[in-house]
């Protein structure tokens, strides 16, 4: 997990470093310098430094002295004067070596452009001399964060650059990752530069976080994790099925579906059997009788394709279930809250954005999901680009997967996967990001072929999901 941190937070930090930032300074103006190199900016090449007047831009000055010394032509254009003491000191160095520097004036051409204006200290629009900048034909490096982007919350009130790469120092800022921050930002590389600690605000969840228990030598489908979905309304059965057989390809030793009672019996059992003919049919019932024979299963999958009004089913099932729950689509809709703050056993909600706001009334966001999780005591997984995993301990980012996995029938999928992992042994917040991840990861792999559908999704997630 990556630690993120909010602009306060890093503020605190620097702060704190005291004697040490002028160290720190040199190292960050380093390694900003070593991204342009590694973007094949060397030698010969021409590059444009924007310089604010704070410490921001003081890094600005020490990576145009690096990138001097490694034969770029490196031109500083400072916005205004430096005016901290160690942003004079980095001007100083870097004209005492040798830096071209220009005066504020229109953009010219240059192979790289370096945006050392701002980083995380502003948060109001880019003043109007700035903005012909931000339409630059060059390599766009940001330092720490893109000015124009506020690096709390990752909106842009205004305009703001968009940079190929983002250097950022110690950690990524919450802007970066949130909002618009990913139409910002290109590709984040965290310079470590000395600075320790810090409070996150967000964990960020990448693929060395997201395994999932072995099974035992001796393991057979009731061990290796056990799945019920319930769901399905007249003409909504493909939802459930796609849980079902996503739980399968996740890694479930067995997987079984059952759908509300209302249901024409020969609906559900011609079309269940004919698409996922290695999930088990459980059958038709009200709630009781679902409960009643619910008991061998590890894990209650409850809401895809269940249809409206089904409040009194929904909650009966949640409240009535001794063991893990995940709810998603209708079965967020139908549920009481107050029934899930009551459960004495883990549950986990997988609403999108508008899901999400019929259940609380609030807009959907991180902070606000860190909230519902800890008002209700349950897994928040609020889906969307990216996604956002929040448990009472901590709320987890998830930006594996984008906007290919805006189609019907994804959040199926992930639905069964995260079932999957539930029964695999992980705990709720970890099945969820995992799941999370590994879904993401697999629809981009599919959208570099084309336009996917659930149906294709659906029959890679094993191929990407960690072995049995």
């Amino acid at each position: 997990m990556i630690p993120v941190l909010a602009p306060s937070e890093s503020k605190r930090l620097d702060v704190e470093a005291g004697d040490r930032l002028a160290a720190l300074m040199e190292r960050a103006g380093h390694a900003v310098a070593m991204a342009v190199l590694r973007a094949g900016f060397g030698y010969g090449s021409s590059a444009v430094l924007l310089a604010g007047p704070g410490n921001n831009g003081g890094d600005a000055w020490v990576a145009a002295r690096h990138l001097r010394r490694h034969g770029v032509g490196a031109t500083v254009v400072p916005f205004a004067d430096p005016a901290t003491h160690l942003a004079r000191d980095a001007a100083a160095a870097a004209i005492a070596a040798g830096v071209a520097v220009r005066p504020w004036a229109a953009p010219w051409s240059a192979d790289v452009l370096v945006d050392g204006l701002f980083g995380v200290g502003l948060s109001r629009p880019l003043p109007p001399e700035i903005i012909p900048w931000t339409d630059h034909d060059g390599f766009v490096v940001a330092v720490d964060v893109p000015s124009g982007l506020d690096a709390a919350t990752g909106e842009v009130p205004g305009t703001a650059f968009v940079a190929d790469v983002t250097v950022t120092f110690h950690a990524p800022k919450t802007g970066l990752l949130v909002g618009s921050g990913p139409d910002h930002t290109g590709v984040i590389e965290i310079a470590d530069i000395g600075l320790e600690g810090g409070e996150p605000e967000l964990l960020w969840w990448t693929g060395a976080d997201a395994g999932v228990p072995k099974r035992g030598r001796r393991a057979h489908k009731w061990t290796s994790g056990s799945v019920l979905v319930v769901g399905g309304a007249p003409g909504m059965t493909g939802a459930p099925v796609l849980a079902a057989t996503a739980a399968l390809r996740a890694g479930a030793g067995a997987v079984s579906l059952a759908t509300p009672g209302r249901l024409p019996v020969s609906a559900p059992s011609a079309l269940l059997r004919r698409r996922v003919g290695e999930a088990e049919r459980f059958g038709e019932g009200d709630a009781a009788t679902i409960l009643h024979g619910a008991s061998r299963y590890d894990i209650l999958a409850l809401g895809p394709g269940l249809g409206p009004d089904m409040e009194d089913f929904v909650n009966t099932l949640a409240d009535g279930w001794q063991g893990p729950l995940v709810l998603d689509a209708d079965g967020i809709t139908a549920v009481d809250l107050g029934v899930v703050e009551g459960r004495s056993h883990p549950t986990v909600l997988t609403p999108h954005a508008g899901e999400f706001f019929r259940l609380t009334g609030e807009a959907p966001g991180h902070e606000a999901a860190g909230e519902l999780a800890a008002g209700i005591g349950a897994t928040v997984l609020l889906k969307g680009s990216p996604s956002f995993v929040a448990d009472t301990s901590a709320t987890r980012l998830i930006s594996s997967g984008g906007r290919e996995l805006a189609t019907i029938g994804t959040g199926d999928v992930l639905t069964g996967m995260v079932a999957a992992f539930l029964a695999r042994g992980l705990p709720p917040g970890e099945a969820a990001a995992s799941a999370t991840y590994w879904h993401g990861l697999a629809g981009r792999h599919l959208s570099e072929r084309g336009v996917l559908t659930a149906d294709d999704l659906v029959g890679i997630v094993g191929s990407f999901v960690p072995g049995v």
